[in-house]
């Protein structure tokens, strides 16, 4: 017998092995010892591409997701990379603000008194309100209060007068050359109908030279 014949006896005889087969086999692995070699064969060729075809699926995610992530982070870097070529660019204008903040910084601590120049702002105060028409009955400095950069200085005051005056007063404190505010007013009758007592702290600050 030739080798075709031979060939052609096998490929008769698989044939006929897989068109006897009783495919409900399948179902009891068990049995597979007594499957015939073109079913063995194709489990063995199913198993293999499925195993091949799930570890390149998941293989393909991770690498799906991986580079979602190199992506993110370079718009990060990228946007990150822009802003710091945006203050490169304008470094020296940022330079420029800073010494006109430090310029208006001084500016404003000059208009802090210093603690020497506290009972001379008491009089101008006094002076405001009497010029208002107001009439003091106290005006008293209370203890320092120690915030962070500066030190608060508040002063308890009590006029009697009417509101027009009471306005005129709170224009001309706020006209003052030093920085002082006004806080917790109450105002209430007086003596009589027309007569009115506001009770007001003013607050004035020196800097702290202590945490310069």
């Amino acid at each position: 017998m030739s080798v075709v014949d031979n060939i052609k006896s096998s490929l008769q005889k698989s044939a006929d092995e897989l068109k006897n087969f009783d495919w409900s086999e399948l179902q009891n692995i068990e049995t597979i010892g007594v499957w015939p070699g073109p079913v063995k064969l194709l489990l063995i060729i199913i198993v293999f591409s499925g195993s091949l075809g799930g570890g390149f699926w998941f293989h393909i995610k991770t690498l799906q997701a991986t580079l979602a992530s190199v992506e993110a982070e370079e718009i990060t870097l990228r946007t990150d990379l822009e802003n710091k070529a945006i203050i490169a660019s304008n470094l020296e204008s940022y330079k420029q603000q800073l010494v006109d903040m430090e310029e208006l910084f001084g500016t404003l601590l000059r208009q802090l008194p210093g603690e020497t120049e506290v009972p001379g702002l008491v009089d101008d105060i006094t002076f405001q309100g009497v010029g208002s028409g107001l009439e003091f009955s106290n005006i008293r400095l209370q203890p320092e209060v120690q915030q962070e950069f500066y030190i608060e200085l508040p002063i308890n005051i009590s006029v009697t007068g009417d509101y027009h005056d009471f306005g005129a007063f709170v224009s001309g404190v706020a006209s003052l050359s030093r920085i002082v505010t006004l806080h917790d007013f109450v105002i209430r009758t007086g003596a009589t109908r027309s007569e009115l007592i506001m009770d007001i702290t003013a607050r004035t600050y020196r800097y702290n030279a202590d945490d310069e």
